[in-house]
């Protein structure tokens, strides 16, 4: 009744992901605060009353109400009023808001650069030593904070830095999954998916209580942050969760039992390459033998290190694998425009076009060539911005072979070989030891 907006936006995976990897290219500090009853802090637009509180009752006035300035725990408003609080703080000291990502927030003078990453209450800071210290101060000074220092761990991600880079993984959360599901000491598998049989919506038995199946997947979700590994099956298991069965249920214990076996398995964002943007847009065309849908995917690398990547079921049937492999490379060309985007507010310059590498002649040839055929007339009105974004010269479209193809495992369950060449090529490696 008291309020209409209550929308507070948190930072995405991807920007967390390129813009720590630029910080470990440029050998900056990255630092970590969090923000002590953040809640607390934000102050209210809209006119809300609460009854007096417990313990503070005013004997001489009962039948007052109190009104509040500032926000609560509990209200539905608090997380916008506190992001509107940091916000305002930020564009006050002279950072600027990202468009592409609006809980980016950047100063720039000169050569100099902070970036500030939000996420709720938890910050991560980069940027060079001096200014992240001078930084922080100010900070303090109007927040109270809880200074963690170097970047260690962050919502339930697990940083270690060295000389060569740095790997992120989730052990903490895996272990705790496992013991949860009363998997932790189950007998790992090397692959997180069988390869056959395929899974439908009929196989097996329906489940009878299906709660426990849903709360899985929901937690597995949250692993995407680190393992672009487990992107397919994940997106395979999702599409079964208002009518799991227990040969469903069972390809989820698979994960699981993958997962104890790769606990410290994660990227490595890495400091001795070059800042350049490569994808690979792959397609897995009519794999879905009941609706006959395809599954594109897409990984993209920033600085030789994973930093985007995506399994998706598309949303038609497409009628050659041309028009699905197309699809996919729109996908993947979007995203690449939206990186783009956030790139040029980082202060990072792309010297040469995005390259993307697909693995299917037609559509490569379909990207460039100007003239539809009688069979893709449909998809031209959906698709025709992968054109406008080549003839522009900020994207080429590259063939590549089907061995090469890195999102092949995004797309499909590979066999063992296949697989665990796959996921050395795409760079998901365990912790190295210290």
């Amino acid at each position: 009744m008291d309020y209409s907006e209550t929308f507070s936006p948190v930072i995405k995976s991807t920007t967390v992901r390129m813009v720590l990897e630029v910080a470990v290219k440029k050998n900056w500090q990255i630092h970590q605060v969090d923000i002590n009853n953040a809640f607390l802090q934000g102050t209210l637009k809209e006119e809300v009353y609460i009854t007096q509180p417990s313990g503070f009752v005013d004997k001489d006035r009962l039948h007052y109400v109190c009104r509040l300035n500032k926000a609560l725990y509990g209200l539905k408003q608090a997380t916008r009023a506190w992001y509107q609080e940091l916000k305002t703080f930020l564009l006050q000291a002279g950072f600027r808001n990202s468009l592409a990502d609006t809980s980016l927030f950047i100063y720039h003078k000169g050569s100099d650069f902070i970036y500030v990453l939000v996420y709720v209450d938890d910050i991560i800071i980069a940027g060079a030593p001096s200014l992240v210290q001078a930084f922080n101060l100010a900070l303090a000074n109007r927040f109270s904070l809880k200074d963690l220092g170097p970047l260690s761990y962050f919502l339930g991600i697990e940083a270690t830095r060295s000389s060569k880079g740095l790997h992120l993984m989730q052990r903490k959360y895996i272990t705790d999954l496992l013991i949860k599901t009363r998997m932790l000491d189950a007998k790992p598998v090397t692959t997180p998916m069988v390869s056959s049989p395929k899974l439908t919506l009929e196989s097996g038995t329906t489940l009878t209580d299906a709660k426990e199946y849903r709360a899985v997947i929901g937690s597995l979700q949250y692993l995407s942050f680190t393992r672009p590994d487990i992107a397919f099956a994940m997106n395979k298991l999702s599409q079964f969760m208002h009518q799991p069965t227990d040969k469903h249920w069972q390809a989820a214990k698979h994960i699981l039992r993958y997962l104890a076996g790769t606990k410290t398995h994660g990227i490595f964002l890495r400091a001795d390459v070059p800042l350049t943007v490569d994808a690979f847009s792959d397609v897995d065309w009519g794999c879905d033998k009941t609706t006959y849908t395809s599954t594109n995917a897409y990984i993209i690398y920033f600085g030789g290190s994973p930093v985007s990547w995506s399994s998706k079921k598309q949303r038609s049937v497409s009628r050659s694998s041309t028009e699905a492999e197309y699809r996919a490379v729109a996908n993947a060309a979007s995203e690449l425009r939206w990186i783009c985007s956030l790139l040029t507010e980082l202060g990072v310059p792309l010297p040469v076009a995005l390259v993307l590498y697909c693995d299917n002649i037609g559509a490569t040839y379909l990207c460039a060539n100007p003239v539809f055929h009688s069979k893709m007339k449909h998809v031209a009105l959906d698709y025709h911005f992968v054109r406008e974004f080549i003839q522009s010269g900020v994207l080429r479209v590259t063939h590549i072979s089907s061995k090469d193809q890195l999102a092949d495992s995004l797309t499909k369950p590979p066999p063992r070989p296949q697989f665990e060449d796959h996921i050395y090529k795409i760079l998901v490696r365990p912790l190295p030891p210290s």
